[in-house]
């Protein structure tokens, strides 16, 4: 089976060929950094890094692209509001942004490009388009995209042909679908433009670029005329997306998307998450409260891109227990005595199976669910053959084991990051150890009240003890 995914522009399921054979060209919708993040913006950012992931996984050579919107108007009225620059307003946005997809293991796109920094390629953009004819420059001195001038437009959004309004004009960077006119390119300075730093020469005099017009360039610019892919949150089909398109092939005259793929927003708790209801919760807010980074990216990833995704403190305590189930599957591979001349066991095949199953789910539009669902399956069936055969196992076995595992989860990225939160310092260590040896002790005197006591002691700092014949070990859980 080979990736398919379902593409926005055609509304269905296609096989993925990239222009060019081996590589894959993406660009990705960044944040518009006028505030901290919340949880639900990451559904979007996680399922960038899946298909990140999963195309290097599948052997790929990725570029990808993810842009930090760093001028229109919210960042602007933010900064006024503030009384600074556009660029020390934002600047810590786009750092936190960027810490927060360091905690939940977002592989780093190979670029974070700002809007700012290609004003001067947006103004030769919009000159283009002005000299084809689809742009023009109105009375109030911003430049507009003439849609009557391009009359694909509206493939992407599927917009009634009976709201467009030819002529007429929008300046905003967010309008409705029902009320669809000429939108703005570049936009004349207004004084607070001009307070905020955010205003720049032009051939039309001072101004700064429309919204919709920063990703067009900022990805043709680094990736070229033709995108293998465009991703972006289910909101941005129009009309930013739709925009980009007209303005790009006008400008170009060549298809600008191959893949048009869109994220379903999620749900906090049933209801909807909005910064504008006060809906929210961030990502540093979750981990403040003691929920670890790889169960926020467990949940994140538990409905397929598309679909929706309930996101909850329920949840949250499900995914920390799934998360603890792979760890332990790990410590249990990890641990398993090999020996020469052992009987075979039927890991291998489970192995194989467990990959196929694996490749299925994830090559069927990137579902994430089901991909999830084959290590679970993986994993319960090789404890069931560990279980019945014992130990020792030939090493092959245990490696062909492992070795699938680890691959599952350099797609999944959930290992590292649960690893990392149960990292302990040597003086921690040092007393966890000094208290199983006290607990011992206790045993010894068969004084089991005092053993009881110390092994609940432990628990309640998040330390589990396992009694065995060969000792005992201790984990940290979550």
């Amino acid at each position: 089976m080979t990736l398919k995914l379902y593409n926005t522009l055609s509304r269905k399921l296609e096989e993925f060929e990239p222009l060019v054979a081996g590589k894959a060209l993406i660009y990705g919708c960044g944040p518009t950094i006028y505030d901290y993040p919340h949880v639900g913006n990451f559904r979007s950012f996680m399922a960038f890094d899946l298909l990140h992931r999963y195309l290097e996984w599948s052997g790929y050579d990725v570029r990808f692209v993810n842009n930090l919107t760093d001028v229109d108007d919210k960042v602007i009225n933010g900064a006024l509001a503030k009384g600074i620059t556009i660029r020390e307003f934002t600047t810590p946005y786009g750092e936190a942004f960027l810490a927060d997809c360091e905690v939940l293991g977002i592989r780093p796109a190979d670029l974070y490009p700002k809007a700012t920094d290609y004003v001067e390629a947006m103004v030769e953009f919009v000159g283009r388009l002005e000299k084809k004819g689809l742009a023009y420059q109105a009375e109030d001195g911003s430049v507009y995209f003439s849609i009557a001038a391009f009359p694909e437009y509206g493939r992407l959004s599927r917009v009634d042909p009976d709201a467009i309004k030819p002529g007429t004009r929008v300046s905003m960077d967010s309008y409705a679908k029902e009320d669809v006119r000429d939108f703005a390119l570049w936009k004349a300075a207004k004084p607070e433009d001009e307070e905020a730093g955010a205003a720049w020469d032009s051939p039309w005099g001072r101004g700064r670029p429309g919204w919709h017009l920063e990703c067009s360039v900022m990805s043709i610019a680094e990736l070229g005329e033709t995108l293998d892919i465009h991703l972006g949150g289910e909101d941005l089909i129009f009309p930013h997306h739709e925009d980009e398109i007209a303005q790009s092939e006008g400008a170009t005259g060549k298809p600008f998307v191959r893949y048009w793929l869109h994220v379903k927003h999620l749900r906090l708790e049933g209801e909807k998450m909005s910064k504008s209801i006060g809906n929210t919760v961030s990502v540093g807010e979750l981990v403040a409260k003691g929920y670890e980074p790889a169960a926020i990216r467990h949940q994140l990833l538990s409905a397929q891109y598309r679909r929706e995704l309930n996101f909850t403190m329920e949840g949250l305590e499900g995914s920390a227990k799934a998360v603890q189930r792979l760890l332990d599957f790990e410590a249990r591979l990890s641990q398993l005595a090999v020996g020469e001349g052992a009987p075979s066991t039927r890991l291998p095949k489970l192995a194989r199976e467990g990959l196929d199953r694996f490749r299925e789910g994830m090559d069927d539009d990137l579902n994430s669910s089901e991909a999830l669902a084959a290590v679970f399956i993986f994993l319960n069936e090789a404890n069931a053959e560990l279980d019945k055969v014992g130990q020792p196992i030939p090493a092959s076995d245990r490696e062909s084991a492992l070795e699938a595992f680890h691959s599952m989860d350099e797609v999944l990225g959930l290992l590292e990051l649960a690893r990392e939160a149960r990292v302990v310092d040597d003086t921690t260590e040092e007393w966890i150890e000094e208290q199983i040896r006290l607990r011992e002790e206790a045993r010894a005197a068969r004084d089991f009240a005092a053993a009881d006591a110390i092994r609940d002691g432990l628990a309640d700092r998040g330390v589990m003890l396992e009694d065995s014949a060969e000792g005992t070990r201790w984990k940290v859980v979550k």
